[in-house]
């Protein structure tokens, strides 16, 4: 006869068992729901997109030594509807936008954040923003933007109950130079 600690193993093991079981079961149902739904192709415009630039010599805005940094800051649109992107599993998904621009060598690439927002809810899944500002000021390793071609683009990343995270972004992308001469700011 078996030991009530055997007995006990051999439950718990079984339960281990099936629950991993309906874990990868949840999170293959949720890949193949945002498959369908459509979540790859999200649709969205980012467009009316103005730069600001301004030099600032604080080392909160990236400054060293207190030689002046520059800082820039987008003015833009969006309309987005995310609602593709909710299923069941869905707790949250978190919305950013990105301007992507070759770095000093050909090799390298430069992506910053301009722009982030928490969506927690179907409901609150259709983006509509006018003449939105940019929540942070965002500087580069080398001393100014101008001249640079940068892509711009909104990007997400669902956040499951259950299962590893997923990232993406929407079909469409914006271009933007940064100008030449100092726009905007002191």
């Amino acid at each position: 006869m078996f030991s009530i600690t055997q007995r006990f193993q051999t439950l718990s093991n079984t339960a281990l068992t099936y629950a991993i079981y309906v874990a990868v079961a949840v999170v293959a149902t949720f890949y193949y729901q945002l498959y369908f739904d459509g979540a790859s192709s999200v649709p969205a415009t980012v467009d009316n997109i103005s730069i600001k630039s301004h030099f600032k010599s604080s080392r909160s805005f990236g400054s060293m030594n207190k030689k002046p940094k520059e800082n820039t800051k987008l003015t833009f649109d969006i309309d987005a509807d995310l609602s593709p992107l909710f299923n069941w599993n869905t707790k949250q998904v978190f919305v950013y936008l990105t301007a992507e621009y070759p770095g000093k060598n050909s090799q390298a690439s430069n992506k910053v954040t301009y722009w982030d927002k928490i969506v927690t809810s179907k409901e609150d899944a259709n983006l509509e923003l006018k003449n939105q500002r940019s929540k942070y000021n965002v500087w580069d390793v080398e001393k100014t933007f101008r001249g640079r071609e940068a892509v711009v683009r909104l990007e997400w990343n669902i956040q499951p109950h259950i299962g590893p995270l997923v990232w993406g972004s929407t079909v469409s992308n914006a271009t933007i130079v940064y100008p030449d001469s100092k726009v905007g700011g002191k």
